[in-house]
């Protein structure tokens, strides 16, 4: 199988939803020139996550639905181009708005829709609600069918959320990001790939949007070589770190490596024992980790 190649749109957003449309649609443009097959946006792309945060009227002013003109100029520009998009919104229901992520194929169809489940209910995002699943589609490519799956920002530093995943049979996960990208983050993003055998992808603002700076990243999760022998084969599984600075960054993905290593480690769930796992669905909390705002 020939490379998924992912562009990492790390942008500065316009300030207001008409410009980031116009913009998003010039980058994706420049995306298949680059020869992607698909493009991910950072999070929340139709608002740039900028305007007044601390509002609760504005989240719910900002928010749009999937039927939204913004939405469906993504679509078309996805069929026009022969191209997946990943575009991201805060996305208008009934009561609180959502974080949302579409993934539209490209023929113009959105195949997935995910809100961010892991809200940051400690800051601004106490004004969101918090999505209920994870989910995993079939992106159907020219270069053949991926299964592929989303989480957004705070969601990446919670195991469970790749876990689930994985064990959905996603082969590849998008992360749309908006907050600084320092060593720890970094970490738990390769550690996800690492622990799940899996390829992400993440697209952050670029530096000169405040409380961003860049650093989209991907990696394989390919720890070792083809042989196996992990004493001596293991690898960087980094693809691609930029910079600060606004651009496209090329992930590819060798889809097939990625298969064949997932036929032969040891992560996954072969060996996984989840009658042992009781606790980690229990809904008590202990101190020191009560909190008193967030949404259960």
């Amino acid at each position: 199988m020939e490379k998924f190649k992912v562009a990492l749109l790390q942008l500065i957003p316009t300030y207001n939803e008409d410009g980031n449309l116009q913009k998003g649609i010039s980058y994706c443009r420049l995306a298949k020139e680059l020869e992607a097959d698909l493009a991910l946006f950072p999070e929340m792309w139709n608002t740039g996550y900028c305007f007044p945060l601390e509002d609760k009227n504005s989240w719910i002013k900002n928010a749009i639905d999937r039927e939204s003109n913004f939405i469906k100029k993504f679509q078309e520009e996805a069929k026009k181009l022969d191209m997946a998009i990943a575009v991201t919104y805060l996305e208008k229901r009934e009561g609180l708005p959502r974080n949302t992520v579409s993934i539209i194929d490209r023929f113009g169809n959105c195949i997935l829709n995910y809100a961010k489940v892991h809200t940051c209910d400690f800051d601004v995002e106490k004004y969101l609600t918090p999505g209920d699943d994870f989910y995993v589609a079939e992106l159907n490519m020219r270069i053949g069918k991926i299964k592929i799956g989303a989480m957004i920002c705070y969601d990446r530093e919670f195991p469970e959320s790749a876990r689930i995943l994985m064990l959905k049979g996603a082969e590849i996960v998008l992360v749309p990001n908006a907050c600084p990208i320092e060593i720890n983050r970094k970490s738990q993003l390769c550690t996800r790939a690492f622990e799940n055998m899996l390829g992400i992808a993440m697209a952050n603002y670029a530096g000169g949007k405040p409380d961003c700076n860049g650093h989209s990243l991907a990696y394989d999760g390919i720890v070792y070589g083809d042989t196996g022998i992990q004493e001596i084969e293991s690898r960087d599984t980094l693809i691609i770190e930029a910079g600060e600075a606004e651009g496209i960054y090329m992930a590819e993905f060798d889809i097939g490596r990625i298969r064949e290593y997932r036929k032969r480690e040891v992560w996954g769930n072969a060996y996984r024992k989840p009658k042992n796992y009781s606790m980690l669905i229990s809904e008590e909390i202990e101190e020191p980790f009560i909190r008193n705002d967030a949404h259960r």
